[in-house]
């Protein structure tokens, strides 16, 4: 799956960068063999979903989230992608979507948000900033 992945994000990663060997970035990964616990306390995954990765909806969305990288990585962003409904992923079943989703999981393993349409980098960031673990995890950063 980690191949598809790879070749979905061509279209977002420089190609120069997938022929010198490059690969998907760390914090893009695939959604299909993954449980939402194993992230739970450590990293706040986004689920983008969609019925084929053919769907501009989820072009945009990757886009989207490509652009803010540093953004959402200094969040403890991890995105997980699942583009194909046949699979039926663990992700699938537990946050069940129709067509193309976006989903924000907080650290402590809840379902924050929902999307039926791509967010921005920004978006995603200024909502996960408002939450209480996030607001902590400032403070702590800051010494205080």
């Amino acid at each position: 799956m980690r191949a598809i992945l790879t070749v979905v994000l061509a279209g977002f990663i420089p190609l120069a960068a997938l022929a010198a060997g490059g690969s998907a970035p760390d914090w893009i990964q695939p959604g299909y063999d993954v449980e939402l616990e194993d992230f739970q306390w450590k990293q706040r995954p986004v689920v983008v979903f969609a019925d084929s990765p053919d769907d501009p909806r989820f072009h945009e969305q990757m886009e989207r989230l490509m652009q803010g990288a540093e953004v959402l990585k200094t969040r403890d962003v991890v995105v997980l992608v699942d583009t194909d409904p046949a699979a039926k992923s663990a992700l699938r079943k537990k946050l069940r979507p129709r067509g193309f989703m976006l989903v924000l999981v907080g650290k402590d393993g809840g379902v924050k948000l929902r999307k039926p349409h791509p967010w921005t980098a920004r978006e995603l960031s200024r909502t996960i900033d408002k939450f209480p673990e996030r607001l902590r995890e400032v403070e702590e950063r800051r010494g205080s």
